[in-house]
């Protein structure tokens, strides 16, 4: 039982610093002003640390929690699909890259935000029935290799920093 709670707790705690990162991300001027949508994805520090650190459904269940209170917070129902969309799809191979033990934190890292733009793209041409958008994806590709390495490094490092806690 207190085990369960100081996990709970642990989980608290980190779906806050998920969801503060968030905030300062909204509020940061744009990092590519004619790059409309990038950003470096300062919640994903948490989801990596967690994936490594505590496992699968700890990562899940806080991306779920940051992805549905930010969308309330600071965006609107298409917020949310695109949000779900990207978090989804970059949860499901940073899980599946991480079980294969053949890439770093930060491999895994580009990975997600890699696989997060490709879910928001994927959206875009469904809701905007056009194949055109797609070729977004070539820019928000190389966006999504940086961002994911800055996220990886910094998630490694906070694992690294928390080796000794058991969570």
């Amino acid at each position: 039982m207190k085990n369960q709670t100081k996990k709970i707790a642990f989980l608290g705690l980190f779906t806050t610093v998920a969801l503060v990162l968030s905030y300062v991300e909204a509020i940061l001027p744009p990092i590519y002003q004619a790059i409309p949508g990038v950003k470096v994805g300062l919640p994903n520090i948490i989801v990596i640390f967690l994936l490594y650190k505590c496992g699968i459904k700890e990562a899940i269940t806080v991306s779920i929690i940051r992805v549905a209170v930010v969308s309330m917070l600071f965006g609107n129902p298409m917020t949310f699909l695109y949000s779900v969309a990207g978090a989804t799809l970059s949860l499901l191979v940073m899980i599946i890259l991480k079980k294969t033990n053949l890439f770093s934190t930060v491999g895994v890292s580009i990975a997600g935000g890699v696989f997060h733009n490709l879910g928001q793209i994927l959206v875009a041409m469904f809701l905007l029935n056009s194949t055109q958008i797609g070729y977004y994806m070539i820019v928000l590709a190389i966006t999504g290799t940086l961002a994911g390495v800055f996220v990886g490094l910094a998630g490694s490092f906070l694992v690294k920093r928390f080796e000794k806690v058991k969570i």
